[in-house]
């Protein structure tokens, strides 16, 4: 009696919170493919007009704006908008994206550099170079596999250009010098806890085999919830035809049919999906703080088992001319690099927090003084004393005790200086001046052509749904507990599911 109450439980716990989360599951599903294979998708576009209304730029907001870079007489502002050209008085704007390959996230722009008389870009589908005079963008070869490019930075009269996993050197723009950083003093072959759960629920631990089968456990996730579905609507449908006088036979077999396919791909699959969720869900917050800087092992034989010990690691690059060496900003923190690149590299004693997304400002505004900025916020770092101070308050920094939120109350997401004129850019409110004065300087306002010529990827919407911030319209600040909400819930569903079928479908069908 006891065992088919709980059955009979289970029954109804699983149908009706699957009938609740089938759709979610699919959104998840579907999106997580497409952000699987982010090249395959880059040229396709989704108009923000589609988009609920967060979505829509506003005063430059939303990581449109990374940086800056001045000439004699223009400035170009760049970042997930591309490339435009404006005087120093941006007064207006003239787009400058001429040679990207079709789509905007082909033109996400991390750096822009002139090197002699050509300007570089770096960007997260690889290396572009532009005349200044006329043209326009021209991919470069440069010797990596993966050409995400992070920084470019000038050192005399050398172009370096920084990727996740190595520093190009090169003369004359055209052919590049591979260079492995040395490890770190005290290196210990580690990698985030948060590096390894992305890969693994991406399935990019395991190479293009963990991807592939990480898009196959989406599509058994959209079999299991569109079989679910019909196995809820089909008995009703069965009685509708009856009181119709209508034929059921074959509507009867579908149902069978569908039932054994709803339980083979379930029973089969229950673990890996089990494993996929529960990685995921501690991908955003509030499960995020808790494996956010959170140091394991390598496991070995995966992707991330690399003898490079900067392996998906490098983000910024300064080179600190006064003291002749070189400062690299890292998922691990900051380090110092000698000249030669050939001692292993210092971390700083003292450093500026750096949010996990990473470090959007690294800009020097006097000798050994520089301004870091992340979603952290923004700060003001001495190189040579360690002294950091919070860019707004002036109060020194201390660093907080125990778990922290990722994202800081300013979550800072770009810079421009032109003209002696500094604006910040804020992730949410867009430009702000940084100059304390009374009579503050506006930000030229955002015109309709840059904001037509600025949707969203397919690959960043699929984000958007994917970590649950498509619906902070709906849900406020509680949007935040979606991920984990769902996860809980797709968890409760699979293990549901499985003792069902161990319980009574197991025994029928021996």
């Amino acid at each position: 009696m006891k065992k088919s109450r709980a059955i009979k439980f289970f029954k109804k716990f699983h149908k009706w919170l699957a009938v609740i989360i089938a759709v979610i599951a699919i959104l998840f599903a579907a999106s997580g493919i497409v952000m699987n294979h982010r090249q395959t998708f880059s040229s396709i576009n989704i108009s923000r007009n589609l988009l609920p209304e967060n979505y829509t730029y506003s005063n430059w907001n939303l990581s449109g704006v990374r940086g800056s870079f001045n000439t004699s007489d223009a400035c170009f502002i760049y970042g997930n908008i591309g490339i435009w050209k404006s005087n120093d008085k941006l007064k207006t704007f003239e787009d400058f994206n001429q040679g990207f390959p079709k789509g905007i996230d082909n033109r996400k722009i991390y750096s822009v550099k002139q090197f002699k008389s050509t300007l570089f870009a770096g960007t997260h589908m690889g290396l572009f170079k532009r005349s200044l005079a006329n043209g326009r963008w021209e991919k470069v070869n440069i010797p990596v596999e993966k050409e995400r490019i992070t920084d470019i930075e000038l050192k005399d009269n050398q172009l370096l250009v920084l990727t996740r996993h190595y520093l190009l050197q090169s003369s004359d723009g055209i052919e590049f010098e591979k260079i492995q950083l040395p490890e770190p003093v005290d290196y210990k072959r580690e990698t985030g806890l948060f590096n390894t759960f992305w890969e693994l629920h991406s399935g990019e631990l395991f190479g293009l085999t963990g991807k592939l089968l990480v898009d196959l456990l989406g599509l058994v996730t959209i079999l299991l919830s569109v079989t679910g579905l019909l196995h809820f609507f089909l008995p009703k449908w069965i009685r509708r035809k009856k009181q119709q006088n209508k034929p059921v036979t074959n509507t009867v077999s579908f149902k069978k049919k569908n039932l054994h396919w709803h339980n083979v791909a379930g029973y089969v699959f229950v673990l890996f999906l089990v494993i996929n969720t529960f990685s995921g869900m501690h991908l955003r917050p509030p499960l995020l703080i808790a494996i956010a800087s959170k140091q394991v092992g390598i496991i070995p034989g995966t992707h991330l088992d690399s003898p490079n010990p900067w392996f998906d690691k490098l983000r910024r690059i300064y080179w600190d001319s006064s003291n002749r060496r070189y400062l690299f900003s890292t998922s691990d923190g900051f380090y110092f690099a000698d000249e030669t690149l050939t001692k292993k590299l210092i971390p700083a004693a003292s450093q500026p927090p750096v949010s996990v997304m990473g470090c959007n400002v690294l800009e020097p505004i006097g000798e050994n003084q520089l301004m870091v900025g992340s979603f952290s916020g923004m700060y003001l770092w001495n190189i040579r004393n360690g002294m950091v101070s919070d860019f707004f308050s002036g109060q020194a920094y201390q660093a907080p005790e125990g778990m922290t939120r990722p994202i800081g109350v300013d979550a800072v997401a770009g810079l421009v200086q032109t003209n002696g004129k500094n604006w910040w850019f804020d992730y949410s409110r867009g430009a702000i001046e940084m100059n304390t004065v009374i009579n503050k300087l506006t930000f030229p306002k955002m015109p309709d052509e840059l904001r037509k010529a600025s949707p969203m990827s397919l690959w960043n919407v699929s984000l958007e749904i994917h970590t649950g911030r498509i619906f902070e319209n709906l849900l406020g600040m509680f949007y935040i507990l979606f991920v984990p909400i769902a996860g809980i819930c797709i968890l409760l569903v699979l293990i549901s599911g499985f003792f069902i079928w161990w319980l009574v479908y197991r025994k029928k069908r021996k």
